[in-house]
């Protein structure tokens, strides 16, 4: 379907902002530029009320813990933003986590994971399996219950995804909203929705250059990192057992096809898969609900299927 209008009016607004790409640009001005479209906009009156949140540490490294309003027990979500590994904060996915604690009525672990290139791979993979292990061990004092969910947006559902893998004993579900599964592959829509979608190839390029160390599959090798490894492309992974899941991805979007791979492969494993495209929008969605009302509406979609899944286990 086309570009939806409110979307399309988003992108003519940064395609005129005075920023360079972000593929020409260094990691701190592409973190400040991100927190400048997420962050400064939100005013006490539009920011989603929760019951409680609180800045705490876990495994070593900072993070935000949402409480919903009344009685528990609630599911626990430990939750992973999205930044192609580089950029982001718990402050740039504030109004996501609280959308997810109050729309689906669950306790959220936001956690901070280290950033390339300061914190090349498998760095924030560390930190995510120590953060997860952490909340396996503290279901009783999070959310009280005995549900333990990983989710994540873009590089952040790619995390979340590794993390379900790798502790799946522990994790209950996985909310994954266009994930990046296959670093070193070959997809469609990368070249379909190679540029003037928001998320664009160059850029792509730039994150994992930051984060693998290069883009070159044959100096990612020398490197000693395999192409399928599973700790930064989960789609090569072993499926099997793996927890129901939610996985939400965009039209417009050059991730759509490696989630949507992914979605395939777990219901092929025998995984029960909640899946949905949002036709007419763009990688980033969630965050683009004050300029479209349908990107708003995306996101209370995934929302209730979190809800509905989490409650329901």
């Amino acid at each position: 379907m086309p570009l939806d209008p409110g979307t399309a009016a988003l992108l003519q607004l940064i395609d005129a902002a005075p920023y360079p790409p972000m593929y020409e640009s260094t990691p701190e001005i592409a973190r400040a530029t991100f927190r400048a479209m997420t962050v400064d906009g939100v005013t006490p009156e539009t920011r989603i009320p929760v019951g409680s949140a609180e800045d705490v540490e876990v495994a070593g490294r900072p993070a935000r813990l949402y409480r919903p309003e009344g009685e528990g027990p609630f599911p626990t979500l430990v939750y992973l933003h999205g930044g192609g590994f580089v950029i982001g904060d718990l402050d740039t996915h504030d109004q996501t986590c609280r959308s997810l604690c109050a729309g689906a009525s669950t306790v959220v672990l936001s956690v901070d994971y280290r950033l390339a290139p300061e914190a090349q791979f498998p760095a924030a993979v560390d930190d995510t399996l120590a953060a997860v292990t952490w909340a396996a061990d503290h279901l009783a004092e999070l959310g009280g219950s005995h549900v333990l969910a990983v989710g994540g947006d873009s590089a952040g559902g790619n995390l979340a995804a590794v993390a379900a893998q790798a502790l799946r004993v522990h994790v209950s579900a996985q909310i994954l909203i266009y994930p990046t599964t296959d670093l070193a592959g070959e997809h469609a829509s990368r070249v379909e929705n190679a540029e003037g979608y928001f998320l664009d190839l160059p850029t792509m390029h730039w994150f994992s250059s930051h984060y693998l160390g290069t883009v070159d599959p044959d100096e990612l090798v020398a490197s000693g990192v395999a192409l399928t490894d599973v700790r930064h492309s989960p789609l090569h992974g072993d499926l099997a057992g793996l927890p129901p899941t939610v996985l939400a991805t965009a039209e417009y979007d050059p991730l759509r096809d490696e989630g949507e791979a992914y979605a395939d492969a777990l219901a092929a494993a025998g995984v029960h898969v909640d899946r949905v495209r949002f036709d007419g929008l763009v990688h980033g969605f969630i965050d683009m609900g004050p300029m479209s009302p349908a990107a708003a509406e995306a996101l209370l979609d995934v929302v209730a299927r979190t809800r509905a899944l989490l409650h329901s286990l």
